[in-house]
Parts: structure tokens; C-alpha cells; sequence
């Protein structure tokens, strides 16, 4: 690779030129008069009267401007070694590999436009600008999903990258690629080409400076070439962070262990099916296929087969082995999404309209980055132009639009992982009264400044024995006793094994490219059928006016009708999956509904009614109950713009503040102090804004909503079952509200036995003391802002504890509104203090009757460097609640264009 030009977003350190006329910066002539001239007879004369002080007081002004000196010079080093990575952005490049020339045009914020002449000149220049851009993230998610971060972070990584090897994430995506279509993986091969033409000749210095803090700590590293396994990889770390009820299965029998089955159950009320709308309201299966013309109750496929579940009495502490996972990696609990999409008969301007901002976990940089992928003449041998979010690693774009149809996806959440307690003997696990050999392999993992660690991964036929990799999940020598109807033998042991979907090898990688190329429904929804993990809900919108749902998805049919809420015993065949997944053309679809639009918040898809099991562990709905709310109120007013749509997405209210707030006024307090946050409450309008009208009493609902979850539950539930306030817990606290003298409102560590009323007397009382020691004793003061706060940590060495780095990497204190369960979904965890644990990662409204009427907006920025003016430019747009035009047009991009950088092949 050649640079021909050297010119970039910044100039470069060491350049010669001033930065305030643009004109090459030298030594300023002596004048005899006028400024320079006078500035000269002061120096002069104070170097004299310098000269005439003592010889001490002279050494120790030497000493002290060495000091200055070397501090001077050690920033203008650091500054250097920080902006070295920066990308150059406008020039001439030679890149090897290239068929022709390719463009990339960026605008003020950053964001890359693509054009080329073939397919793999657009793989290999989204590689390419995705390596300039974000490189160092992209390695830590190859070596995340390899098991193999302790190479670059030593001891500490070690447990995570056991339980990755565990699961085997890279073997699998290594099994994908052979079933991958051609053109899939020449484009893969073509984007990874582009990567390493970015990466060649270039020392770890000036692709990051993560690799330069890592290489004072003493890593000698060169990165490998990227490979399409590495792009495949990434995939299953977010079906990961999307697996489903996971976390539920354990916490319920984690649960029924600490206080009983049947106080446990108040814990996991129902799924209120009758009270929250589906997100398809119209169609049953009819012989194996969705029609959504059909009525309800035209179902000819039978129900699932009525086995007992096996149950257990104890599983120990399973929940900490999978927080052994990097908390960036996801948690699978907590995260949502919202989608809507409206018909051109509801909108000002006659066409749809369609929404989306998935809510992930916060990170620096955020998940996403935008991008434009454009063939100058779009055709068959270069049919694709398409704009959206990507994820760097991968190529294509994941969510976005082409020049003919919008998608947007939320978590479909189905119950796609079983957790199966085996009993194992020596080399051997029981399968229906046999044992049976389990798959055993060693691996080795290279710890940084440390020695290997060897681990033996065994596998049985439900999948890898995960408790061989989690201490506390080894911790399971009593499992099968009581319901399981069985106990280990001495000499034996009880292992747990995962079952997951996404253990299996599939073609998600055709799907993001197809949907990339799809042109109207019926080649959306061919696309769609390759998307097996993880499971989404795909709204759609294209420029004939249509829009539509799809539900795709690898769902597994259990054989004993087992709902999966559970761990089931391994060793009895009847707990099985049986093999088969859910048909997909039995999955819920819907082209151009009835009622005009769809929305999805990660809702139940369909009624009880359907014939195949999805799960019951839905989000319970108060986000989409609110939007179509909202959108219906909308409608009754006349038609609707992006603004409307936009405006909706950034809606605070609280849910589970009408249900609370009645029965907090009805608690007599104490005139004054006590009762100051109490009166707040009076007006409230229950919305959560990070300042002004209405954010003291959201400041003051939120600490009492704390304070009461951890008054009612963490007297008797384990730390690691504390209530998160999410929308479980608002369904449970409803419920206990209704019955005052529950057990649950007692503090067993007292005499006293509380009712509702005192607990939630108390609950006011400390959040009034906590609000004075966090803000100020005047009430009327508090805001929600300056407590629900949000932090944008890099999640490697951000997080190393050394000040410099973390101050160089993160970057802190935005106050933002919304909250957990509301349509702004800036979660927070109550049991753990204000702070945001996820968010909006970003938002998006599409306008198909016009593509450059559309506007996006990041998390963060689309840069990964920190020396760069993009690397948090969106954030503070984020959360004012702004977005960004979305360019799409030769012209639009080209009037935005602040920067072009012409990739070519080598003469």
C-alpha cells in the first residue's frame, strides 16, 4: 500500500503548518517597533535582570523550567502517539486487490459513502474504512469470540475466554462458511481482503492506541490478517446478548431455593396476554403456513404434547457463571428494542413511515457505526446501493434501507437456549437409561504475562457442559434429587449443558447480504429466511407504499411440550427438543395490516392461540402499549410526519407510576421535610425528563422506587436476585400492591410485622434523606438528570483502573431522561444506583417516498479513535433528543461531502 497524498480529517503531528491561517508557521521577525518589538525589549531585559539574581535562586528556576519542560515534551509525545492512528480521509491511496477505482466520501461527522464498480470493490472498501475507523474493537470482538482475550489481557480474561471455548463460538462460525451461498462468501473474502490492504505494512502505533498502551504494558503483538471466520464469529456474540429467557430459567429455581415455589412464583407473574396487544393482531396458521387472512381458530395443527416438566429444587449460583462473560459480550436480560412502521394512508406525505432504536448496552465505542455501500451503475453485476447501521467486522449493512425497501429489527426473544442438568459418569453421560461417551477435546489458552491454562471441554448430546468452566456452577452435586426423581451415585456427578440454537451452524450471513439486495416483500422475506440467530422481528416499508412484518428465526419444538422456564433433567428423552424448528412459513407475517401499522417493543407476537411454542417470558409490554397509544392519538389528529415518529421515540413516561403513585399520596407523612418529595408527586404528570418541569418528581420516584424494591425483596432474596426494578419487577410489585399484608411487605430482619403502607411509608422517608445527600435538602431542586446518568466506558482498557487511560478512553456525565420500561429505554438497575446500564444504541426514521428525508442518529460517533472529533460527536445530539439527516442520493451525498478519500488499485 501506497499513500500518494498525504491529507487527513486532522493535521498530522509534527506539521510545520499554523493551525490559524493555514500558511507554514516560522520564526517571527525582530521589529524595531509595534508588538513584535516590544515583546523582543522584554525578553531581553528580564533575561538581564534574571542573570543579576542569586546563583540558588537561578538553579531553582532551572530546575523548576526542566520540569516544564519535560512535562511539555511529555505531552506533545502523548499527543503524537494518540493522534498517530488517526485515518487519512481525502487523497489518493493505493490498495492492492482493487478491480477499479473506489470512493469514499464522508461528511461532517464522519460518516463514509462508498462507491465502486463491482461488489467486491464495495466489500473491500467497507473493510478497509471499517479498519481505518474502528480496527482495535474489531480485533478485541475476534479475540472475544475466539476465547482468546487473555492474549492481549492477561489472567484476568481467562475465565471468559474458557467459557467462549466452552461453547465453541469460533468452531461453529468456522462450519458456516462452507454454508454460505458464493456470493456471500466472495463478499466476506472480499471485505476481509480490504481489511488486511488497510492493516498492511502498518505497525500497531498507527492503527490504535489501545495497541500502544498495551505495548507499555509489555504485549508484543502484531495482528493477524482478518478472515471471514472472524466476520462470522461476531454474529454469535449478538445472538448472545439476544439468546432470550436464559437468565428467567435460572433466576426461578435460584428463586423457589431461597423462599419456595410458591412465594418464588409471585416473582414470574403471567404473561397478560389479554391485556397487551400483539404485534400481529390478524392471521392464524393454517396447514403450516401464517395466513394472515385467516380467523383465529382455524388452527389444524395439534397442540404441543402435555408432558410434565422436570423441575429442580436447586440449581447453585448458575447465574454467576455467566456473568463470568464480559459484561460487553451482553448479558442477555434487560435489552429491548422499539419498531414501528406506518402506512402512507396515515402519513402527511402519502408514503410509509418506519422507526427503529434498538436499546443495548452501553459501550465506547457503541455497536454501531453508519455507513453507505453505492455501485455507481446499479445492475446485475452490481446490483447493491443500501445505507443504514453496520457493525464493523461485518460486511453488508445489518439495519438501513436500499433504493427500495427499509427493515428494522427488536429482539423476537423466543426461548432458543434450555439449560439440562446431566448426570455424568467418568467419560460417560446417562442418555435414557445408557451411558453414553461425551465428546471431550482439550484447548489452550495463552495468557498475556502469564502461563496457559489447559481446559477440558466435554459435550454431550444436549450441547458443552458449561458447568465444567463455572466454579459456582459446579456446584451442583444435589440437583437431582427431589423431582428429578433420581440422585447421583457416589462416584458420579451432576454437570449442566446448554442447548442453543446458535451452537448450531447456519447462513445468517446470506440473510444480511440478501436483505442488503432485497427489492420488494417476496425477496424481504426470502431474505428473512436465512436469519436464524439470533431471532428478530423485522419491520418493512418499501417505495410502492407496502408495509409488513416478518418473524424469522432457528426455533426449537420441544418434544414434551417442556416450556423451556426450567432446567430439565438430561438423562430422560422425553425433555428433548425433537429436531424440527418451527416452520418458517408458519412464522407470524403480515403484508399491508388492517389497522395500518405494526409495532413491535419485544411484546408477545401473536396470541396464546398459536400453535407453536415461542415462549411466555415476552416483555410485558408497556413500551408497545404506549406507542400505539401514542401513535393512535396521532392519527385521530391527522396524518403524521417523521417529526411525530421521532417524537415518540423519546417519550419518558413512566408505566409503573400511575399504578404507584396513588397508593405513595395515600401514606400520611410528616408536614415538612418528611413529605416536601411526597408533594412533588401531587402534579406530576408521571413523565421522566433529565431537567426542568416534572424532573424533580421523577428524581424523587426513582429513589423510592429503589428504596422500596430493596426494602421488599433484599431481606430475603440472595444479592445476586436483587430486584433490577425492570418491567418483571413493576408486574410483581403491582400485584403485591393489591395485598397489603403480603408477606413480601415484612422485614423479616425486625420484630414488627410491615404492611404495604409501612414499607412504603419508609421507602418516601429514605429517599427523602438520600435525595438531600445527593442533591440538595430543597426538594423543588432535584432533578432526574443529575442522577441518571450517562457513561460511555471503552470496555477493555477503560476499565483498567490506571487514571490517564481511563481519562484518554471514556468519556462521562451526560443526564438523560427516560428510564427502564419506558419508550426512552435508558435502563438503569435499581440495585445498583442510577447510572444507565442501556440505551437507545441508536434511532432511525425512514422515509421511503423519500430517502434523503430520513434521519439517524448514534449512540456515540462512528469513529473508535479517541483522538478523533468523531468518536462522541452524535452523543451529545443523542441525548438532546436531535438526529441527523440520512443522505442517501449521488446529490445529497455529494453536497455533504467535507472530505473524499479515492482508494486504487497499484499502477
Amino acid at each position: 500500500m501506497t499513500d500518494t497524498t498525504s491529507s487527513s480529517s486532522g493535521q498530522q503531528p509534527g506539521s510545520s503548518t499554523d493551525s490559524s491561517t493555514g500558511t507554514a508557521a516560522g520564526p517571527t521577525p525582530a521589529a524595531p517597533g509595534g508588538p513584535a518589538g516590544a515583546v523582543a525589549g522584554f525578553v531581553v531585559g528580564g533575561w538581564r535582570r534574571f542573570r543579576s539574581l542569586p546563583l540558588p535562586m537561578r538553579l531553582t528556576a532551572y530546575v523548576a523550567l526542566g520540569l516544564v519542560l519535560l512535562l511539555v515534551l511529555a505531552t506533545a509525545t502523548a499527543t503524537v502517539l494518540v493522534r498517530r492512528p488517526l485515518p487519512q480521509t481525502s487523497g489518493v491511496v493505493e490498495v492492492a486487490g482493487l478491480d477499479g477505482e473506489v470512493e469514499v466520501l464522508r461528511d461532517e461527522h464522519g460518516i463514509a459513502q462508498i462507491y465502486a464498480d463491482t461488489m467486491g470493490d464495495l466489500a473491500r472498501g467497507q473493510g478497509y474504512v471499517h479498519a481505518q475507523d474502528r480496527f482495535f474493537e474489531m480485533d478485541v470482538r475476534r479475540h472475544a469470540t475466539a476465547g482468546r482475550l487473555a492474549e492481549l489481557f492477561g489472567e484476568e480474561a481467562v475465565e471468559s475466554d474458557a467459557y467462549v471455548r466452552t461453547m465453541g463460538w469460533r468452531r461453529v462460525a468456522e462450519k458456516e462458511v462452507a454454508l454460505l451461498t458464493p456470493d456471500t462468501r466472495a463478499f466476506l473474502e472480499a471485505y476481509a481482503d480490504g481489511v488486511n490492504a488497510y492493516l498492511d505494512d502498518r505497525g500497531t502505533s498507527t492503527i490504535s492506541v489501545e495497541y500502544t498502551v498495551l505495548g507499555l504494558g509489555g504485549l508484543d503483538y502484531q495482528p493477524e490478517d482478518w478472515t471471514p471466520v472472524d466476520s462470522l464469529a461476531w454474529l454469535k456474540a449478538m445472538a448472545w446478548d439476544l439468546r432470550g429467557n436464559m437468565g428467567d430459567e435460572i433466576d426461578r429455581v435460584l428463586s423457589a431455593d431461597a423462599v419456595g415455589a410458591e412465594r418464588a412464583a409471585q416473582l414470574f407473574p403471567a404473561y397478560p396476554y389479554g391485556e397487551v396487544t400483539p404485534i400481529v393482531t390478524q392471521g392464524a396458521v393454517v396447514d403450516q403456513v401464517y395466513e394472515q387472512d385467516a380467523e383465529r381458530g382455524q388452527t389444524r395443527l395439534p397442540l404441543r404434547p402435555g408432558f410434565e416438566a422436570d423441575q429442580h429444587d436447586a440449581l447453585r449460583d448458575l447465574r454467576d457463571g455467566l456473568e463470568r462473560m464480559p459484561a460487553w459480550l451482553g448479558r442477555g436480560e434487560g435489552i429491548g428494542s422499539n419498531s414501528w412502521v406506518v402506512s402512507g394512508e396515515l402519513t402527511e406525505s402519502g408514503d410509509p413511515l418506519l422507526a427503529n432504536d434498538p436499546h443495548l448496552g452501553t459501550s465506547l465505542p457503541g455497536v454501531w457505526t453508519q455507513m453507505g455501500l453505492h455501485c455507481r451503475d446499479v445492475g446485475p453485476q452490481c446490483p447493491l446501493d443500501v445505507s443504514g447501521f453496520t457493525f464493523s467486522g461485518v460486511p453488508g449493512v445489518i439495519i438501513g434501507h436500499n433504493a427500495d425497501v427499509a427493515w428494522g429489527f427488536t429482539n423476537l426473544g423466543p426461548d432458543v437456549a434450555d439449560l439440562f442438568v446431566e448426570r455424568v459418569s467418568g467419560e460417560d453421560v446417562l442418555r435414557d437409561g445408557e451411558l453414553r461417551p461425551l465428546r471431550i477435546r482439550e484447548e489452550v489458552i495463552r495468557v498475556q504475562g502469564g502461563e496457559d491454562v489447559r481446559i477440558t471441554v466435554r459435550t454431550g448430546s444436549h450441547g458443552p457442559l458449561v458447568s465444567d468452566v463455572a466454579e459456582q456452577i459446579a456446584e451442583v452435586a444435589d440437583v437431582a434429587s427431589g423431582r428429578l426423581g433420581t440422585i447421583v451415585p457416589e462416584g458420579d456427578e451432576a454437570a449442566v449443558a446448554l442447548q442453543w440454537t446458535a451452537l448450531q451452524p447456519g447462513t445468517t450471513a446470506d440473510a444480511i447480504l440478501a436483505l442488503n439486495l432485497a427489492t420488494d416483500w417476496d425477496s424481504f422475506r426470502a431474505a428473512a429466511a436465512d436469519f436464524e440467530a439470533p431471532a428478530q422481528n423485522l419491520v418493512y416499508a418499501d417505495t410502492e407504499g407496502h408495509i409488513g412484518y416478518q418473524a424469522p428465526g432457528r426455533i426449537p419444538i420441544r418434544k414434551s411440550g417442556n416450556d423451556g422456564k426450567l432446567p430439565s433433567a438430561g438423562w430422560l428423552p422425553e425433555n428433548d427438543w425433537t429436531g424440527s424448528t418451527v416452520p418458517y412459513d408458519a412464522l407470524p407475517s403480515v403484508l399491508d395490516p388492517d389497522e395500518g401499522f405494526v409495532v413491535t417493543a419485544n411484546q408477545a407476537v401473536v396470541g396464546p392461540d398459536y400453535p407453536y411454542f415461542l415462549t411466555d417470558d415476552w416483555d410485558r409490554g408497556a413500551r408497545s402499549e404506549r406507542i400505539r397509544d401514542l401513535l393512535t392519538q396521532r392519527f385521530e389528529a391527522g396524518p403524521v410526519d417523521a417529526d411525530d415518529m421521532l417524537e415518540v421515540q423519546l417519550d419518558t413516561r413512566n408505566p409503573m407510576a400511575p399504578v404507584l403513585v396513588p397508593h405513595l399520596l395515600d401514606v400520611p407523612l410528616d408536614r415538612g421535610y418528611a413529605d416536601d418529595g411526597q408533594e412533588l408527586l401531587g402534579d406530576w404528570d408521571f413523565s421522566q425528563p433529565a431537567e426542568g418541569e416534572h424532573s424533580a418528581a421523577a428524581a424523587y420516584y426513582n429513589v423510592v422506587w429503589a428504596n422500596l424494591l430493596r426494602l421488599v425483596f433484599d431481606d430475603e432474596l440472595p444479592a445476586d436476585l436483587a430486584a433490577d426494578g425492570g418491567q418483571r419487577w413493576m408486574a410483581v410489585v403491582t400485584d403485591l400492591l393489591d395485598e397489603p399484608d403480603d408477606p413480601w411487605w415484612d422485614d423479616v430482619v425486625t420484630e414488627e410485622v410491615e404492611t404495604r403502607d409501612d414499607t412504603l411509608a419508609r421507602a418516601m422517608l429514605e429517599a427523602r434523606d438520600e435525595l438531600v445527600r445527593r442533591q440538595a435538602r430543597d426538594a423543588e431542586s432535584w432533578t432526574w438528570g443529575h442522577l441518571h446518568r450517562l457513561d460511555l466506558r471503552s470496555a477493555t482498557l477503560g476499565e483498567s483502573g490506571i487514571g490517564p487511560v481511563e481519562a484518554l478512553l471514556n468519556r462521562d456525565d451526560w443526564g438523560v431522561g427516560g428510564g427502564s420500561a419506558i419508550v426512552d429505554a435508558t435502563s438503569w438497575d435499581a440495585a445498583e444506583g442510577y447510572a444507565v446500564t442501556a440505551a437507545p444504541s441508536m434511532r432511525l426514521v425512514t422515509s421511503p417516498g423519500d430517502w434523503d428525508a430520513s434521519r439517524w442518529v448514534n449512540l456515540t460517533g462512528v469513529s473508535g479513535h479517541p483522538a478523533s472529533e468523531h468518536y462522541t460527536d452524535q452523543t451529545d445530539l443523542w441525548a438532546d433528543g436531535e438526529t441527523l439527516p440520512w443522505r442517501f442520493g449521488d446529490e445529497a451525498v455529494e453536497d455533504a461531502t467535507e472530505d473524499r478519500l479515492v482508494l486504487q488499485p497499484p499502477d
